[in-house]
């Protein structure tokens, strides 16, 4: 690795087996970060991890289930052991739940869109936190979506879900206004993973673009170089969007 920006940076990327998580996984290690790579499936990781490998980085897996919020506190606790610090968040993980009127969503469906999208991004600030102060520009991102705004019908629990995070994500940030750490939501648009297949079924993945054309845009809003906080890096536009209240 020859352009290493993020050299000896720690960072946490949840849902880092496969899609957005997994390209931004192997783009921040690229760029000299040790990756904290959290997801369900051991296998996955551990692919992962090969490749982090092959391209000359360095990973640590965390098998772990988001709704576990009490192995959330226990992932500060480690890393405040291990480094004493957090350079870079990534809160990647997320579910689509059910394309339904909103009205025939099932509770354990909702529950579960909730407690990933939601409840877990708090969680990892709560156990996180103190740990991304220490760090001399630590940096929390959060990969949010223009169903947020947008509130389509029959998409209930997955715009309600990253409208709440956008609203948690921007309340941290004016929380964090005097420190060192930022903080940035990200709205990917439509790209090639598996949740927009499963979202989309009768489109062209192939008119779309890929996970890795987004990663490189993470890791500079992960870099110590990266100033803004509480906007929404919208890849679809390249630009930067400042939410405002409503006319």
């Amino acid at each position: 690795m020859t352009d290493t920006p993020l050299a000896d940076r720690i960072a946490v990327v949840t849902g880092a087996s496969r899609g957005i998580g997994r390209a931004a996984a192997v783009a921040l290690a690229r760029a000299g970060a040790h990756v904290v790579a959290l997801a369900r499936t051991q296998g996955a990781l551990e692919e992962l991890d090969d490749e982090i490998r092959a391209a000359g980085g360095a990973a640590t897996l965390v098998p772990v289930d988001l709704k576990d919020f009490d192995a959330l506190d226990r992932l500060g606790a480690a890393i405040h052991e291990r480094w004493g610090r957090l350079d870079i968040l990534l809160g990647n993980a997320g579910l689509l739940g059910e394309i339904a009127p909103i009205n025939h969503v099932d509770q354990p469906v909702w529950d579960s869109v909730m407690a990933v999208n939601v409840t877990a991004n708090w969680r990892l600030i709560r156990s996180l936190d103190p740990l991304l102060r220490v760090s001399d520009a630590g940096r929390a991102i959060f990969i949010s979506s223009g169903a947020a705004h947008k509130c389509t019908a029959y998409w209930g629990p997955y715009s309600v879900s990253k409208a709440a995070l956008e609203a948690l994500a921007r309340t941290y940030a004016n929380e964090t206004l005097t420190s060192a750490v930022r903080v940035m939501l990200v709205n990917p648009g439509p790209l090639r993973t598996n949740m927009r297949r499963a979202a989309m079924p009768g489109e062209d993945p192939l008119t779309l673009r890929t996970p890795q054309d987004l990663a490189p845009h993470i890791v500079r809003l992960a870099a110590p170089s990266w100033t803004e906080t509480g906007k929404i890096y919208d890849f679809p536009t390249d630009r930067l969007i400042a939410p405002q209240m409503p006319a």
